[in-house]
Parts: C-alpha cells; sequence; structure tokens
C-alpha cells in the first residue's frame, strides 16, 4: 500500500510540475491551442498572471518532492497530506470556478492518495 501511494504522491508531483512549466514558459505558445474558447490576443498580456500561477503550482510539487526526502515514513506521510488537500483544495476551486474538469484532472488524483493515507 505503502509503494501505492509512493507513485500516487509522485504522480500528483509530476502533474504539477507540468503544470509549472506550462504555466511559467509555455503560456503564450500552448496556452492558445489548449484553452481554445479564449481569444489568443488575450494570452500575452496574462503571461505574467499565469507564471505566478505556474510558481504556486511549484511550490506544491515542490512540497510533494520534500515527502521522498524525509525518512520518518508518518512524518513523510503527513508532510504529504498537507499538500495533497492544498491541490484538492485548488481542483475543487478550479472546477467551481473554471473548468470541471479540473476536479477530476487535479483534485481527485490527490483525494483519492489522500483517502489511502488515511486508511493506512
Amino acid at each position: 500500500m505503502l509503494v501505492l501511494i509512493k507513485i500516487l504522491i509522485a504522480f500528483v508531483m509530476l502533474e504539477h510540475l507540468y503544470i509549472l512549466w506550462f504555466e511559467m514558459f509555455a503560456w503564450t505558445s500552448r496556452g492558445p491551442k489548449i484553452f481554445k474558447q479564449l481569444p489568443k490576443e488575450l494570452f500575452p498580456p496574462t503571461k505574467a498572471l499565469a507564471a505566478n500561477q505556474g510558481l504556486y503550482n511549484g511550490f506544491l510539487a515542490a512540497g510533494l518532492a520534500w515527502t521522498f526526502f524525509i525518512s520518518d515514513p508518518v512524518w513523510s506521510l503527513r508532510v504529504a497530506a498537507f499538500f495533497l488537500g492544498c491541490v484538492a483544495v485548488a481542483g475543487i476551486y478550479g472546477a467551481l470556478t473554471a473548468d470541471k474538469k479540473i476536479f477530476f484532472v487535479q483534485a481527485l488524483p490527490a483525494l483519492i492518495t489522500l483517502l489511502l493515507i488515511i486508511f493506512y
């Protein structure tokens, strides 16, 4: 079970590293292709805002990465639970305010991992 939890933590961490890259470095190039419903001219003026969001996603990824370097397994899972909770809240908020699929892409993997940690 612990191996599965660690794999899921790594998955959520990698997902947030991708979001960091996308929002900080590929917003104006890939953004219009992914968010087709938004006008292309919206992306250059919002580049700094997207980069700021990407930075926050990087902090979440860093927190989850940190758990792999904590030798005490209980402490490691508690730190992971905190950061997974942050991811879940962000995903739920994003689903309520932006796009419902954010729940499935961001919040659900974090919530599943949290449940596994709770019942471990």
